[in-house]
C-alpha cells in the first residue's frame, strides 16, 4: 500500500514571496491575512507558559485544530535552530490549501522546567497534538503532562529512551539507515562483512543494528573493529582490517562497513589505501553520515555505497525555504515541516481519533520531505532510504527509496 502523501499544492511564485514578505516582515500585526482572508498570523493569545508566542492560524471556516509547537525559542544555545524549525512548520501551512490547523508555538527555554510549563500551557489551551520538544530532557519533562491529558507528542529527540507511551520520535535515529545498506549489499551478492565502528554511543547503536541486519539477511560477520575518534588511534584498527583484505591476496570479506560522518571520515578514509586495503576487491559502504559535500574527495570512498534520504526532497525544500525566508535552513528543519504536515493531513479526521495511536502508527506511513516514514507503536520511527554511490563530484542515487512500506517490515 502506498503511503499517503501529505504534500499539498505548492504556491511559491511571486504571490508567496509577496505573502511571506507581508507576514514575516510585519510579524506582530494582528489579523494579517492573504489569500482571500485566510488568517496566517493571529494575535499573541494566552501566554500561560511565559512564552510570548505568536499563534499561526489557518482555516478559520471551521473550528481549527490546535497543535502546540514546543521549541527552545529563548535558549541562548538553540534559539537559532528553534526559529528555523518554527519557520519550517509555518512553511508547511503555506504549502497546503487552507489547512484546518492552528499552530501554537510554546517556548521551552531549552530546559526541562520550561518544557513542562509549555506542555501545561498547551493542554490548558486545548491542543490535540504536541510537536516537539527538541531535546531528550525536555521530552522527558513534558511527556507526563501530555500523557495525563491523552495528547500524543511528536518529538525531535534522537534518544530512543524517551520514546513510547504516546511519545513518537520523528528524528533520524542512530542505526535506522543500517538495514537498508546491508540489504542492498546482499542483493548485489555481497554477503561477507567487516566493519570499522566508532567508539561512541552512536557507534554502539549502529553496531547493534549492523549485527542484527547481517544475521537476519543470512550474511557472515568476518571482523568488527572499533576505533577512537583521534586520528592516531584509528590506524591500528584499520591495519587489523587490512590484514584481511590486502592487495595481492584474496579478500576475506566482500563489504567494509564504515558508519562514520564528516567529523571523522576525512581522517579515517585515507588510512585504507595507506594500509593497503584493496578497495577494488571489496565494497566500502556507509550510512547517512556520508551525505556531505566533498565526500568524494576521499579516493577510497569513490564508488562506495551509503543509505540516506533521497537528496531531491532536501534540495526542493531548501529552495522553497530560501525563497521565503532568505536563509539556508539547518538540516533538522525538515523534521518540523514533516511534523506539521502530518498534523495538517490528519486534521480533518473525526475529533478524538484524528491523532489516535492507530492513525499515527498506520503501517502505510506518510510521505515527507525526506521520503517515506512511519511511526512505530514503540515510539520510534522507520524511514524509507535510498542508496547512493559516492562519485568524485557529488553523489548519485543508484537504488531509489521505496514508494511504500510492506506490512512484513512492520
Amino acid at each position: 500500500m502506498l503511503a499517503h502523501s501529505f504534500h499539498g499544492s505548492t504556491r511559491f511564485g511571486l504571490a508567496l514571496k509577496s505573502a511571506a514578505a507581508l507576514v514575516f516582515g510585519a510579524l506582530f500585526l494582528a489579523g494579517c491575512s492573504i489569500g482571500g482572508g485566510r488568517s496566517l498570523i493571529g494575535g499573541g493569545g494566552d501566554d500561560a507558559a511565559g512564552t510570548g508566542t505568536t499563534k499561526v492560524t489557518a482555516g478559520p471556516a471551521k473550528t481549527a485544530v490546535k497543535v502546540a509547537f514546543l521549541l527552545p525559542m529563548s535558549s541562548p544555545n538553540s534559539a537559532k535552530v528553534a526559529q528555523a524549525l518554527k519557520q519550517a512548520g509555518e512553511l508547511a501551512l503555506f504549502d497546503f490549501d487552507n489547512p484546518n490547523v492552528e499552530l501554537v508555538p510554546k517556548d521551552t527555554r531549552g530546559t526541562p522546567e520550561g518544557a513542562k510549563a509549555a506542555a501545561e500551557s498547551a493542554v490548558k489551551e486545548g491542543a490535540e497534538l504536541i510537536i516537539g520538544p527538541l531535546f531528550a530532557n525536555e521530552v522527558s519533562a513534558a511527556a507526563p503532562i501530555a500523557q495525563r491529558a491523552n495528547i500524543p507528542m511528536i518529538a525531535f529527540s534522537s534518544d530512543r529512551k524517551v520514546a513510547g507511551n504516546g511519545v513518537y520520535l520523528l528524528s533520524f535515529l542512530a542505526g535506522s539507515d543500517v538495514p537498508r545498506i546491508v540489504s542492498y549489499a546482499v542483493t548485489q551478492g555481497k554477503t561477507r562483512f567487516a566493519a570499522l565502528i566508532p567508539q561512541t554511543e552512536y557507534g554502539r547503536l549502529v553496531e547493534q543494528s549492523f549485527l542484527g541486519s547481517v544475521k537476519q539477511l543470512g550474511g557472515q560477520i568476518v571482523a568488527v573493529k572499533s576505533y577512537p575518534q583521534d586520528a592516531n588511534g584509528m590506524l591500528a584498527p584499520v591495519r587489523e582490517i587490512a590484514e584481511l583484505a590486502k592487495k595481492g591476496q584474496p579478500a576475506q570479506f566482500d563489504v567494509l562497513f564504515i558508519p562514520a560522518g564528516q567529523d571523522s571520515l576525512p581522517a579515517l578514509a585515507p588510512l585504507l589505501p595507506y594500509s593497503e586495503v584493496d578497495t577494488t576487491q571489496i565494497k566500502v559502504v556507509g550510512t547517512a553520515g556520508w551525505d556531505y559535500t566533498g565526500v568524494g574527495k576521499e579516493q577510497a570512498l569513490v564508488s562506495g555505497w551509503f543509505s540516506a534520504p533521497d537528496p531531491k526532497g532536501w534540495t526542493d525544500f531548501t529552495k522553497r525555504y530560501v525563497e521565503t525566508y532568505g536563509d539556508v535552513p539547518p538540516r533538522l528543519s525538515t523534521l518540523a515541516y514533516d511534523a506539521v504536515s502530518l498534523a495538517i493531513s490528519l486534521s480533518n479526521n473525526p475529533a478524538g481519533s484524528r491523532f489516535g495511536t492507530a492513525t499515527l502508527t498506520r503501517s502505510s506511513g506518510f510521505a515527507g520531505v525526506d521520503g517515506l516514514f512511519r511511526l512505530r507503536p514503540d515510539g520510534t520511527s522507520e524511514r524509507g532510504f535510498a542508496v547512493l554511490e559516492v562519485q568524485r563530484f557529488g553523489n548519485q542515487v543508484i537504488d531509489a527509496a521505496p514508494a511504500g512500506f510492506t506490512a512484513a517490515q512492520y
